[in-house]
């Protein structure tokens, strides 16, 4: 019986698909839990997939006369 493959995601190729990331600033907190920043990939926005949209036509604005 054949097996369907399924469809291909696009992963950003500078997260690897982890697109956020927490980075231990090496201070702790009042609680004992060490302070952490969580960034996300700016290229895919944290998502970690990459998008394929179309490229827009400009907008052209024309006066009335």
């Amino acid at each position: 019986m054949a097996q369907h493959t399924p469809a291909r995601t696009r992963i950003c190729p500078d997260c690897d698909g982890f697109p956020a990331v927490a980075i231990d600033t090496g201070a702790l907190l009042e609680d004992g839990t060490r302070a952490t920043l969580t960034v996300a990939c700016r290229p895919c926005h944290g998502t970690g997939a990459i998008r394929t949209t179309a490229a827009s036509a400009p907008v052209v604005q024309r006066e009335h006369a």
